[in-house]
């Protein structure tokens, strides 16, 4: 059977609010019965976007990755609601009912991601419902997808085997994997968001001017062996990603013609290496 599925491409999102706008647009004083009861206009965020700032100097990168209920296979909130309050349906789209869930703030604490809000006035559970009325009604998208300028967030509705397929190829990733709770909302370019980098410039003097070393040649070597490689750019950078935070001492060796530099890096954050004169 087909489920539904949220991917979610960090390097597209720009920041712009609009799916977390959206959603409250949607659901403040909105009641949808056996869906959910209205999200307070604080207080809430059913979509929020993380920030993260990597690296210094002239080499940043900002990632924004929108977070929201995973709708997990094995979902804590699920196992934590009594009475059937919380159901996962067939379609893969976790539901808490506002009726049911009534009092039952263990609930909210069960979410290992805090996804799952406490509407204090009504005294209920409530998470992002992944727009499952919309989605019952025929939509093809959640309103979040669906006002998304860059079509960073988009659902899809596909079998388990090939989303699975799909993640593989894509290179597809969940948040915090190893909390074992199989999460369906994806993430392309997660790396910009969870891993760190090691980059510079690398510069050189042709006819008594500093220039870019265009084609020079980046080594990242890490307990004797070769990690990576790569040349620099027109602007002489390069920049070897997707590596463990706090991973200890790397070398990086740089060479250009008969010119080389050799430096040595400890990682816990994104490093920038600034301009590397050969």
């Amino acid at each position: 059977m087909s489920k539904w599925n949220m991917i979610i491409d960090v390097a597209e999102c720009t920041n712009c609010h609009l799916c977390t706008l959206a959603t409250s647009d949607e659901y403040v004083d909105n009641e949808f019965r056996g869906y959910s009861a209205p999200m307070p206009k604080h207080g809430h965020r059913w979509i929020d976007i993380l920030q993260k700032e990597r690296g210094q100097g002239t080499m940043i990168d900002i990632a924004y990755v929108p977070t929201m209920c995973n709708h997990c296979d094995d979902a804590p909130c699920v196992k934590a609601g009594r009475d059937g309050a919380v159901t996962k349906r067939a379609d893969g789209v976790v539901l808490i009912d506002p009726v049911k869930s009534k009092g039952q703030k263990q609930i909210v604490d069960s979410c290992p991601y805090g996804h799952v809000w406490w509407n204090d006035a009504l005294q209920i559970p409530q998470h992002w419902n992944f727009d499952a009325h919309l989605l019952d009604a025929g939509w093809k998208q959640t309103r979040g997808g669906q006002v998304c300028p860059t079509g960073a967030m988009k659902a899809v509705r596909i079998d388990d085997a090939d989303m699975a397929a799909k993640a593989k190829n894509e290179g597809l990733q969940r948040m915090n994997e190893e909390l074992g709770t199989k999460p369906r909302v994806w993430y392309r370019n997660l790396a910009r968001f969870n891993t760190a980098f090691i980059g510079g410039g690398v510069a050189k003097i042709v006819d008594g001017l500093v220039e870019c070393a265009e084609g020079a040649t980046a080594v990242l070597s890490k307990d004797g062996g070769e990690i990576a490689r790569q040349r620099t750019d027109n602007y002489g950078d390069f920049k070897f990603d997707g590596l463990a935070e706090n991973s200890g001492a790397y070398v990086v060796e740089i060479s250009d013609g008969g010119a080389s530099r050799r430096l040595d890096v400890v990682l816990k954050d994104s490093v920038s290496l600034g301009e590397i004169r050969l």
